[in-house]
């Protein structure tokens, strides 16, 4: 939950489960004003201005969001350069994007495919998306791996050929 402060409106991220049933006093740490922090059950994103404490300043809540931190001069944590998605095995990934690719060959000409499908030409129907497909399968993997694994030619049977071996 985010706390503002009364008097300077600094906001603070803190997690609800530290704070005691019975409330909390904390210091700002922009301007030093001591306020009284609640438990309060919200929606996720709603700030709330805490009151002004009665009692003596007790420690800051839990770490301010980053934005509040760098302004206050201290630390925000630091955040991986990219999420990682999924698993980072060559391998796993090749076998995963070649099956994401030909899927969508299927999902984005419903009609085309079962009619294609039904007449037995696939092959002949799909050509241009299976090259257009496999050239995007070479980009990411790399063309060593592309060639080396039956991964492409997998999904082609297994997804647009429903199993059987057409490619």
């Amino acid at each position: 939950m985010n706390i503002a402060c009364p008097e300077c409106s600094t906001i603070y991220r803190v997690d609800p489960a530290r704070i005691p049933r019975g409330g909390i006093d904390a210091k700002c740490r922009e301007c030093g004003a001591t306020l009284r922090v609640e438990p309060v059950e919200t929606a996720p994103g709603t700030v709330h201005t805490a009151s002004p404490a009665v009692a003596a300043p007790a420690p800051p809540p839990s770490t301010p969001a980053p934005a509040a931190a760098a302004e206050q001069g201290g630390e925000a944590r630091p955040r991986p350069s990219a999420p990682v998605f999924g698993p980072q095995d060559p391998e796993t990934r090749a076998k995963r994007l070649a099956r994401a690719l030909v899927s969508d060959i299927v999902v984005y000409n419903p009609e085309k495919w079962e009619q294609s499908r039904a007449a037995g030409t696939l092959r002949k129907e799909f050509r241009d998306e299976i090259l257009k497909s496999w050239e995007e399968y070479l980009e990411q993997v790399g063309e060593e791996m592309a060639k080396k694994t039956p991964y492409f030619r997998d999904a082609l049977n297994g997804i647009l050929a429903e199993g059987k071996t057409v490619f």
